[in-house]
């Protein structure tokens, strides 16, 4: 007789897995939930897990990679993760999944919507099988906003003061503008990520935002500028998509990278 396969659901702190995690309660009583703690969230992003817990009446487990995130950064030289180089997801998310799971055979249940073509970062071992419930479905953004707020959990809070993703503080995907929010909401954690840029060991460093370092994003006029600029991309969103902006509550969701992190992001 062979192994009943296991329900895992991997939860990232955000919207989608979280919709996810209330859609698929009462479907699969059997869920395992788990988060994969970098110690590198926010503490918004905990919050919000420990309420969805506490709604899902189910202990969400933890896991712990096999060292930290400044541990990891000495090992890769102090060469800070980028689209191209993401050992933080593969060493703090990934791996730290697929020990958990184990060689047992599972159904990993994922977060993407039918409204989105995405394919990011996700364990490609054969004992896991991955189920898209969402897409399945036909479940589109408002379909999560709606999931989210009648279950009485809401968005994340982090999205209260502008951020759209969770994930890392420090993540390289965020968007220019929450680097600008990061730095009036968290300004020491700002600090702690612009340290991060000159920790290289070959002495040159490498930047969050590719070629523009956080001290000169972090200049007065260039945040005003950022934030002048994503002003008028929220203009011209609300004239493309009056309803979507109604939806969200005039809070700016942009369209996801395709090749996010899923397991990070979504």
């Amino acid at each position: 007789m062979g192994t009943t396969p296991r329900h895992i659901l991997s939860l990232s702190g955000g919207k989608d897995s979280a919709a996810l995690a209330i859609y698929m309660r009462d479907r699969v009583p059997e869920m395992e939930y788990v988060f994969h703690d970098t110690d590198k969230e926010l503490p918004e992003t905990h919050e919000y897990l420990d309420r969805l817990s506490a709604y899902l009446g189910k202990e969400i487990q933890k896991t712990k990679p096999d060292y930290s995130f400044d541990k990891w950064l000495q090992v890769f030289g102090g060469m800070i993760p980028s689209s191209q180089r993401r050992w933080c997801t593969r060493q703090l998310k990934l791996k730290p999944f697929e020990d958990f799971v184990g060689n047992e055979p599972v159904f990993n249940y994922v977060g993407l919507r039918a409204d989105e073509e995405r394919q990011g970062y996700i364990s490609h071992k054969a004992n896991i099988t991955p189920v898209y419930p969402f897409r399945d479905d036909g479940l589109v953004l408002a379909d999560i906003v709606r999931i989210l707020e009648e279950s009485g959990l809401g968005m994340p809070t982090f999205t209260q003061w502008g951020r759209t993703r969770s994930g890392c503080y420090f993540c390289f995907f965020q968007q220019k503008i929450e680097w600008v929010r990061l730095k009036e909401k968290y300004p020491e954690k700002f600090e702690d990520a612009k340290r991060y840029e000159h920790m290289s060991s070959s002495g040159i460093p490498f930047y969050w935002n590719g070629e523009e370092s956080l001290e000169e994003l972090e200049r007065p006029e260039r945040m005003e500028e950022i934030k002048r600029k994503w002003e008028e991309s929220r203009h011209q969103l609300k004239k493309k998509s009056p309803s979507l902006v109604h939806i969200l509550g005039g809070m700016e969701i942009e369209e996801e990278e395709s090749e996010a992190c899923l397991i990070c992001h979504l």
